[in-house]
């Protein structure tokens, strides 16, 4: 057993101490919640410091994350109510695979498909033998069709020029996601301006949400699952970077095709 030493009275912590120290740790500990933690794990930044700390953009991603997680539970539950249901569909099908086959009407069919190529034979043989043209009405069929060729291609040229022209696009980007794989490109924008866009996604649908963030300030348009292809417009509400957020959830790659115009700097890839 250890002898120790009891403090005296003039060595214990005064109780104006102990609140001072009490309040202190408080006032710490409310700070780290609002500057890190709701930041880093709500993406809620009521002071700006998450931004500037790059935890604000942590919280949205855990946050998404998290969305779509639920999203997928509730889609896996409900196809599996489904799957539980029997189809009526099935049925009709079942019933037109069963019905039985007229073997009259398929005779009847074969021995036309095999009379009408006899026939074609017989008139081919009875009619007399066609004159053939002569060269120079030969050169000058083939001259008209060279002509209408050369013709046709020249217009196409010129309207796939004409098509060019008028494109409404300033950029076009095509990139691809693995299972899983998400990535983020955005625009800067100055706030009221309105940028036009279109992308479609080539081996399934993807998730995406459109928001915006810059200066201390983030907002969020709109967000969708399952979605294969989308267009419309985007006005800045504030003065940043504006864009999408794409997430592959499927089992195989799949390739997206971004496409922007309208009053913007430049299409930047964020993630």
């Amino acid at each position: 057993m250890y002898n120790t030493d009891l403090p005296t009275r003039a060595e214990l912590p005064s109780t104006g101490k102990l609140l001072r120290s009490t309040l202190m740790a408080a006032v710490i500990a409310v700070a780290l919640l609002i500057t890190v933690v709701l930041p880093a794990e709500y993406a809620i930044d009521p002071t700006g410091a998450g931004r500037l700390l790059g935890l604000t953009e942590m919280g949205e991603i855990k946050t998404q994350l998290a969305e779509e997680a639920e999203l997928d539970q509730a889609n896996d539950q409900a196809m599996a109510q489904q799957a539980s249901q029997p189809s009526a569909s099935q049925g009709i099908v079942s019933d037109r695979q069963s019905a039985p086959v007229n073997d009259a009407d398929a005779q009847t069919a074969t021995s036309e498909a095999e009379i009408a190529p006899q026939t074609a034979n017989s008139a081919s043989a009875s009619d007399p033998v066609a004159p053939s043209l002569e060269d120079s009405d030969r050169v000058m069929t083939d001259a008209s069709m060279a002509l209408a060729e050369a013709l046709a291609t020249e217009e196409a040229a010129s309207q796939t020029a004409q098509a060019e022209e008028a494109s409404p696009w300033s950029d076009e980007v095509s990139f691809t996601l693995t299972p899983g794989e998400g990535t983020e490109y955005k625009l800067t924008m100055q706030e009221g301006a309105v940028a036009t866009f279109a992308w479609v996604s080539e081996g399934g649908p993807v998730n995406f949400d459109t928001h915006g963030d810059g200066n201390g300030n983030s907002i969020s348009y709109e967000k969708g699952r399952g979605v294969p292809e989308d267009e419309g417009e985007l006005e800045a509400a504030f003065t940043g970077n504006h864009g999408w957020f794409f997430r592959n959830r499927n089992d195989n790659d799949v390739i997206i095709v971004l496409r922007v115009g309208g009053e913007y700097g430049e299409l930047v890839k964020a993630l």
